[in-house]
């Protein structure tokens, strides 16, 4: 299926952008960047990207089913509510509210997860881009 070019390069620049967001993930096992490192996790994550980047480009030539996108929505909700409480508390605890602490680093376990919840709402807008290039979009243009 050809897309339109403006359709294409929204879906190729945010295919980039997921490979860099799992490239960024291989610093998650860095015990001088995070307190109690968890390398199944930043694994996930790398992956998680990974399979989000990929299907975005591949989804530009081939239609992606739809379970595999409800997939993705599944999980990306899952992570929502497993980090959710920590935005929650970022937001509305005692502490100020903080992304980013002095050094980036993730020591305050509520700053990684107000972080990891706002990568799953990236991930989402991802997973349902996908979703509507081929569902809602449905205009390729004639090759």
């Amino acid at each position: 299926m050809k897309f339109s070019l403006p359709i294409r390069v929204v879906t190729i620049i945010a295919g980039v952008l997921f490979l860099v967001f799992a490239w960024f993930q291989r610093n998650d096992i860095d015990p001088q960047i995070y307190h109690n490192p968890s390398s199944l996790d930043a694994a996930l994550w790398l992956l998680f990207y990974l399979v989000i980047a990929v299907l975005l480009l591949v989804s530009l030539w081939k239609k992606v089913p739809v379970w595999l996108v409800g997939l993705g929505v599944v999980a990306c909700l899952l992570e929502m509510v497993t980090t959710g409480p920590g935005l929650y508390q970022n937001l509305f605890g005692d502490e100020a509210f903080t992304m980013t602490q002095t050094s980036m680093s993730a020591e305050d376990p509520r700053v990684e997860l107000s972080r990891e919840f706002f990568g799953a709402v990236i991930a989402l807008l991802g997973v349902v881009w996908i979703y509507l290039l081929h569902r809602v979009i449905k205009s390729p243009v004639k090759a």
